[in-house]
């Protein structure tokens, strides 16, 4: 019998629940500021499949391309987010920070003054601003910034020890490094744990002449923390201990893992930072013209700032550095082949005539003694190999190596020729250039070459 169509009943299946696209997004923030990205963008991604151009998973899915090296496709995000929530001061900062870290100083500033015309209170928008106009060399401006950052949140430690290493950099006299004094004094007193203003308030107080309190400064940051290989070294730098032959692994790990995140922008800072234009021209000078066609090795990588330079050069750039941080920030700027933990001496050692060409850029300044390194680049380096290298030069003609208030070792002249020479390197040149600035004045550089010869080894 044919049945009525309409005494027909449909049961749907039961509907699927539809998550919540506010929980969703509090699960990506708790995963993101755990650092887990995998699972961050894998949220921010659903929340905007449930709510399409939400702004603030737009805004903190930017922020989290750009820390996983995808800076151009963060920008986009949070442009759009701008464009939903245009009076965003959050937003707008952290779209500077990204042009900051890309080199756009221009494009941050710009992001930074749109924050604070949104949100006149925003002190890290002001902070950041302040950074980058020192940056472009408008000291001036940067300085109002610094003072009205201090006025608007009086309680800000960071805001302290920002203008405390802008007076120092910056200084004309030895009255800006005694108000750099008084910022690190008070950041410290704002905030006890923040033993990087005691560090800073240690140079300061060496480079007055001072050194009775700046070792005091470190043996109280020792009290504070007895197995911190930091202050241990840098009391020795400032006179307080013996100084060791090179700087121990876990205080150059311990320095560079904390600086990791802010290490480009503290280069922007040291306005006159050359060394990697500076050695790679050293290199075009002896090296055939750019053709991919050799092994490189950034021996000392950092953040991977050579790498755009070494990258026409070679076939294979490789990048070795001590502090994970370091290779961590070099792994998201790119155009390396491979990159690796480790430290130096030791990897050389294991490199036996891998490597047509080792450059190192601030790196060996933590060396004191040079001989046992060069050996090592020595035999990590083909026939006919190149090595190229920086250091901070020391006065006299005697064969010595100096640690410095600053926890860097500065080496003659007839040091380096030496140590090159009994590790057999011919063809060796030693040029002056500064290659960087330090409380404002040019630090004195040596800019070395020197070539593996065609033999085997060491004569």
């Amino acid at each position: 019998m044919k049945r009525d169509p309409a005494q027909v009943v449909v049961r749907p299946s039961a509907a699927r629940a539809v998550p919540d696209w506010r929980g969703v997004l509090q699960q990506a923030m708790q995963a993101h500021q755990a650092d887990d990205l995998d699972t961050a963008e894998r949220l921010y991604r659903e929340v905007l499949e449930l709510r399409v151009a939400q702004p603030d998973a737009l805004h903190y899915l930017g922020v989290l391309c750009h820390q996983r090296g995808r800076s151009d496709e963060g920008v986009e995000l949070i442009r759009t987010a701008l464009q939903v929530t245009p009076k965003h001061p959050d937003a707008h900062n952290n779209l500077g920070n990204i042009h900051k870290e890309c080199g756009r100083l221009r494009g941050a500033e710009a992001c930074y003054r749109k924050a604070l015309e949104y949100g006149p209170q925003h002190h890290n928008a002001l902070s950041n601003l302040a950074v980058v106009l020192e940056a472009q060399q408008r000291p001036r401006e940067a300085f109002e910034a610094f003072e009205k950052l201090l006025k608007l949140a009086p309680r800000f430690a960071q805001g302290y020890y920002l203008m405390g290493l802008f007076l120092r950099n910056n200084a004309q006299s030895f009255e800006h490094i005694e108000q750099s004094v008084n910022c690190f004094r008070e950041a410290y007193a704002l905030e006890p744990r923040f033993v990087r203003a005691l560090e800073a308030l240690s140079v300061s107080l060496y480079t007055l002449g001072r050194k009775d309190e700046a070792q005091q400064a470190y043996r109280d940051w020792l009290e504070r923390e007895p197995d911190n290989p930091v202050p241990r070294h840098m009391l020795a730098a400032c006179g307080g201990a013996e100084a060791p032959v090179r700087a121990d692994d876990d205080y150059v790990r311990d320095t560079f893992d904390g600086f990791a995140e802010s290490f480009d922008e503290q280069l922007l800072k040291n306005l006159d930072y050359r060394a990697p234009e500076v050695l790679t021209a050293a290199l075009a000078s002896v090296l055939p013209a750019p053709a991919s066609s050799l092994d490189i090795l950034d021996a000392g990588c950092g953040t991977g700032l050579c790498a755009p330079l070494l990258r026409p050069y070679a076939r294979q750039l490789a990048g070795v550095d001590l502090s994970g941080g370091m290779v961590k920030k070099a792994r998201l700027r790119g155009g390396y082949d491979a990159l690796e933990v480790a430290e130096l001496t030791a990897y050389l050692q294991q490199q036996c005539q891998s490597w047509d060409v080792v450059l190192s850029a601030d790196t060996l300044v933590y060396f004191g003694e040079l001989g046992t390194v060069l050996s090592a680049a020595h035999d990590a380096l083909r026939p006919g190999g190149w090595l190229a290298f920086s250091l901070e030069a020391e006065e006299g003609e005697d064969d010595r190596a100096t640690l410095t208030a600053s926890g860097r070792y500065r080496h003659s002249r007839s040091h380096v020729l030496h140590a090159l020479e009994r590790a057999g390197f011919g063809g060796i040149r030693i040029a002056e250039d500064s290659l960087r600035k330090e409380f404002g004045q040019p630090v004195r550089s040596w800019v070395v070459l020197a070539r593996r010869g065609a033999d085997a080894g060491r004569p």
